[in-house]
């Protein structure tokens, strides 16, 4: 995949955290949704990165990323065991205290029947001081959003719930418009093709996806551009060139 373009663009990064993703015992489901999710927005997600649940681990990536670009969105590690230690991860990264939150007992006390607010479930009313909370519809337990990190569960119901709750905050970039040719040839075949014409349009991005059936390969060419008329012209040139190549 090559080629770039600058146009009002917002980026993002995606981190997982914990060890049951790293060790197999649980199959992300979440990478795949926020990919989705923030393309449909307009933001690109230009990483996604999975660290266990050790403090040094989250705390250096969680400053790695918000840093390099505009949001930040974690999945993991803010549930009510002792090896959720996400959230005072993260305060640390921030270098703020993490108290039990009035605003997150609130909602989160009256959920629980009476005595059933226990001192493992307050854990996740613990929020890094000066953090927005993100609403949770699910279970009530709140993420939360400080700086440009958002702080999100990692069971994929919650998740995506969180995301919901967050979109509305998030200022969005033009959105990536796609085209897709197919090519009933071998990748080699267009290869040289489709660098000259990525050349002569630098504003879009050509991918190529090589496919086989039967013994028999075939290419799948996807054209992707902000603007519509840009990818309408290098869409029109790919399919002259595959058409050129399979006469």
């Amino acid at each position: 995949m090559t080629g770039h373009g600058d146009e009002n663009v917002v980026t993002a990064a995606f981190l997982v955290i914990g060890d049951e993703i790293l060790s197999g015992r649980t199959k992300d489901k979440n990478i795949g949704f926020v990919a989705d999710y923030l393309t449909a927005l307009g933001i690109d997600l230009k990483e996604a990165r999975i660290v266990p649940d050790e403090k040094p681990e989250i705390i250096a990536a969680v400053n790695a990323l918000r840093a390099k670009y505009d949001y930040v969105f974690t999945s993991g590690g803010i549930g009510p065991t002792h090896d959720d230690i996400t959230a005072e991860s993260i305060a640390d990264a921030f270098d703020v205290a993490l108290n039990l939150d009035p605003r997150a007992v609130a909602i989160m006390e009256p959920h629980y029947a009476p005595g059933q607010f226990t001192d493992a479930r307050k854990r996740m009313a613990r929020i890094p001081d000066g953090a927005d909370l993100i609403e949770n519809k699910v279970s009530k337990a709140p993420g939360f959003r400080i700086g440009n990190v958002h702080v999100m569960a990692g069971v994929p119901s919650i998740m995506q719930a969180m995301m919901d709750a967050v979109a509305p905050t998030l200022k969005t970039g033009s959105k990536m418009l796609s085209e897709t040719v197919p090519a009933d040839m071998p990748e080699s075949r267009i290869a040289e093709r489709l660098a000259s014409i990525q050349e002569a349009h630098p504003r879009t991005l050509i991918g190529s996806y090589p496919q086989s059936n039967a013994g028999k390969f075939t290419t799948q060419i996807v054209i992707r551009s902000r603007d519509e008329a840009i990818l309408k012209a290098a869409s029109e040139d790919v399919a002259r060139a595959v058409a050129e190549l399979s006469a």
